[in-house]
């Protein structure tokens, strides 16, 4: 066994056995190397389980390393960072299938996480401690039985440490608290070297604003505590329109968030629906305008608050009402099926004639549009807020963010890249330009688009840390922040 291995792990088992292969760069690479060192399963492309294994949400992202393994703990993570270093080979994260945004390449080694699925939940402290694998509709639910409520995300099959890393903006409780990141407590990260490092902001405060924000460029997160929140009810669900009124709806909705307390969290969305038997008869094959709204408070302050919405056309169907914080992912009904689908993100300054424009010429009723859902979220409130311990989740300032996605069929992602750029050129032009670490897409990959998510002072805070914690860029199948020469 390598050196490198028997440090990361040793002999946990009796060695499985396998055949020889040989990498890319004609080194021997015995299969029992990995197989002997690992408890999780070790794949290679040839094997059964492979690419269910490597299967990703957004199925314009296909990936084939040279390996991967499934890691059941943080043993196995070092095994995998210290076997490819050892040889050269860059290392790819796959949480939950919602990532990494980059195809991953027969030269990498991949790591998933998705059987580190634990979650801790103290009702005293009003935390969650939780393993990589766990997805948010798990903390949601554990949280729930206490009378605790975590920053969550619209889809409950979303993965929370990758979303957290990127800032976390919460459809539900984002304009009262900020993002996700701002109430991580601590990490735990494998680093470019091996090593398993326990960050706080006070134990290692480069690298901890470095992890929240620089998204998955500074090692492997295999868990992280953060806060929870004493909120079991909300009032919150979707108002639905027809795509006919949506000009009236757009300027009620503009209106509408110009006053909205910090307590509410909204956004809307431009949806034309396929005309499939499951789709509702009032969204079928058409397009609609629905309106999402979250609020801390009570139904006859949220109804105060909701009724100029109400009121701008008539509504095709409403949901909202007070419901239980577990029932969040009925508020946008999140697809739970893989397709491909191509997205196009920006972020806003102010919701302005010009941009209104923009959206009613290119996804209104008369566009024509190939584009399947334009998403305009609220921002604000405690998004503008910096966090009592700093990270690298910037452009606070924003006021919204939008982005354009587009369903296609997996063979035809290079046919229809570019829909959605013509709306997200004319709003840039119209006050925004800039990118954001929670909204970066597959094709926001190269760096300048990445270095466009931060101000300059951030960026090369990053990749200072970048430098020190990862010099070869190992962990590069990501939105790549690269090390300083």
């Amino acid at each position: 066994m390598d050196d490198c291995l028997r440090r990361a792990c040793g002999h946990r088992h009796p060695a499985r056995t396998g055949s020889a292969r040989q990498d890319q760069k004609g080194i021997a690479m015995p299969r029992s190397l990995l197989l002997s060192s690992v408890s999780g399963p070790v794949l290679f492309p040839e094997d059964d389980g492979f690419t269910d294994e490597a299967s990703v949400f957004n199925m314009t992202v296909a990936h084939r390393p040279y390996a991967i393994i499934g890691a059941t703990d943080v043993a196995d993570v070092q095994a995998a960072v210290l076997f490819a270093g050892d040889r050269g080979l860059p290392v790819a994260v796959l949480n939950t299938g919602h990532g990494p945004s980059v195809s991953v390449s027969g030269e990498a080694v991949m790591i998933t996480t998705r059987r580190m699925t634990e979650v801790r939940i103290d009702s005293a402290k009003k935390t969650a401690r939780v393993e990589a694998g766990v997805r948010w509709g798990q903390v949601v639910e554990e949280a729930a039985k206490v009378g605790l409520a975590p920053l969550a995300g619209s889809s409950p099959q979303v993965g929370v440490v990758g979303y957290t890393l990127g800032g976390g903006v919460s459809i539900a409780m984002g304009r009262a608290f900020g993002y996700a990141a701002d109430h991580v407590l601590e990490i735990d990260v494998v680093t470019a070297d091996g090593e398993l490092r326990h960050v706080t902001p006070d134990s290692d405060e480069d690298l901890f604003f470095a992890l929240l924000g620089g998204k998955g460029n500074f090692g492997v997160v295999t868990a992280m505590e953060f806060r929870l929140f004493p909120v079991r009810e909300l009032y919150a669900g979707a108002l639905h329109f027809s795509g006919d009124d949506a000009r009236d709806v757009l300027h009620a909705y503009q209106r509408f968030t110009s006053t909205a307390p910090d307590e509410l969290t909204s956004s809307i969305v431009f949806l034309r629906a396929p005309d499939l038997p499951f789709i509702p008869d009032f969204m079928r094959g058409k397009l609609t305008v629905s309106i999402r709204v979250a609020y801390l408070g009570s139904a006859h302050d949220g109804e105060l608050l909701v009724a100029p919405l109400r009121a701008a056309a008539p509504v095709l169907a409403d949901t909202v009402t007070m419901m239980p914080f577990a029932q969040i992912a009925s508020i946008t009904n999140d697809p739970t099926e893989p397709g491909a689908a191509v997205e196009h993100f920006v972020v806003l300054d102010e919701l302005s004639p010009s941009a209104m424009e923009a959206i009613l010429d290119i996804a209104g009723p008369d566009s024509g549009t190939p584009i399947t859902m334009v998403n305009l979220s609220h921002l604000g409130g405690a998004f503008g807020i910096p966090p009592e311990k700093a990270n690298a989740v910037g452009r606070r300032d924003a006021a919204f963010a939008a982005f354009a996605l587009t369903a296609v069929p997996p063979g035809d992602v290079n046919a229809s890249k570019d829909v959605g750029l013509e709306l997200i050129d004319r709003l840039s032009s119209s006050g925004g330009g800039r990118k954001h670490p929670s909204y970066l897409s597959p094709a926001d990959a190269s760096v300048e688009n990445v270095q466009l998510a931060y101000d300059e002072v951030t960026y090369k805070r990053l990749q200072a840390a970048k430098t020190v914690y990862d010099p070869h860029n190992v962990f590069r199948y990501n939105h790549n922040i690269p090390p300083l020469a």
